[in-house]
């Protein structure tokens, strides 16, 4: 029989979230992505000493030293996908479109000086309302985004807003904080799947984007479970975990098509920078996922940035 896999790559474009190039190469996913997390846990292993000992020989402060890491690891990915790998900007810069900006720039320069074309490549930018503004800037330079660590609709929204050129949705993010807060009382059987608050996240994101007719990709990232991933079926792309990759690959069971675009009824989407704040500081998880996302990535950026001196 077929595996959950093949039929759930029929409807989606999946994407494998890891920075391990040896991992990578195995799987042979379309596109990959990584972030300072990813990338640290792979450096961190010793079997790509070669690519931090490229950027050490580089007479350049630590933090643009990791540029260098990053983008090698990015080259060394797109040897193994036919599509683009996302590069993730420095998360201190997050409330500064001007330094987000420049960061990008740097990142594709890089990128290009080692022959790759800007299209094979997705800027990461956490979805904040400064990095939004980013966003509008670089792809009206041909600069594509990858608008990351989006909880609420509101960021969706702008990120769209801006023409960016993909959203990345987290789920099991979301899943996590529903579940401590609901503490004892959480009924694991019975918010699962399509009912997993991670998952009516992206669905209604997924649905508004659509409606509105929005060229922005959707892609769902940040699992936990496999019946996440099952319940987008049909999502532009999902982000996936080697391991689930693998759960998803010796799986068996039938895979229905869960997301279909609805009619585009062409109402713009149109979000005002209060209204932003305002919708952001309403939902609880997303304050409180987005702040500690970017907290999470500095801190792995910085201990990433220790390795290059």
């Amino acid at each position: 029989m077929t595996s959950e896999l093949s039929q759930l790559k029929t409807m989606t474009t999946i994407v494998a979230d890891t920075g391990d190039i040896e991992t990578i190469a195995r799987l042979k996913p379309t596109e990959a992505t990584t972030n300072p997390s990813l990338i640290l846990k792979a450096a961190a292993s010793g079997r790509y000493d070669a690519l931090l000992d490229a950027a050490r020989a580089v007479d350049e402060p630590a933090a643009q030293r990791i540029d260098r890491v990053l983008v090698g690891f990015g080259c060394a990915i797109l040897e193994h996908v036919e599509g683009r790998v996302s590069t993730e900007v420095d998360a201190r810069l997050s409330f500064d479109w001007k330094a987000t900006v420049q960061k990008a720039r740097r990142l594709i320069a890089l990128y290009e000086a080692q022959g790759v074309e800007r299209s094979r490549v997705l800027i990461k930018i956490a979805a904040t309302w400064q990095g939004c503004q980013a966003a509008r800037v670089l792809e009206a330079e041909g600069i594509h985004c990858n608008m990351t660590l989006i909880f609420c609709t509101a960021q969706a929204v702008a990120s769209a807003q801006a023409q960016a050129t993909l959203i990345s949705p987290f789920v099991g993010r979301i899943y996590d904080w529903f579940k401590a807060a609901e503490g004892p009382s959480w009924d694991e059987a019975a918010m699962a799947g399509v009912n997993d608050p991670g998952v009516q996240s992206v669905r209604s994101i997924y649905l508004k984007l659509k409606a509105a007719g929005s060229r922005t990709q959707i892609m769902g990232a940040s699992f936990r479970n496999k019946g996440e991933i099952l319940a987008l079926a049909g999502c532009d792309l999902l982000t996936v975990s080697p391991a689930l990759i693998a759960e998803l690959e010796a799986g068996t069971g039938a895979v229905p098509l869960m997301l279909t675009p609805p009619e585009a009824c062409g109402a713009p989407l149109c979000i005002t920078e209060p209204e932003f704040y305002y919708a952001l500081n309403s939902s609880a998880v997303a304050t409180d996922k987005l702040s500690s996302g970017i907290r999470s990535f500095v801190t792995d950026t910085e201990k990433l940035q220790a390795l290059l001196y």
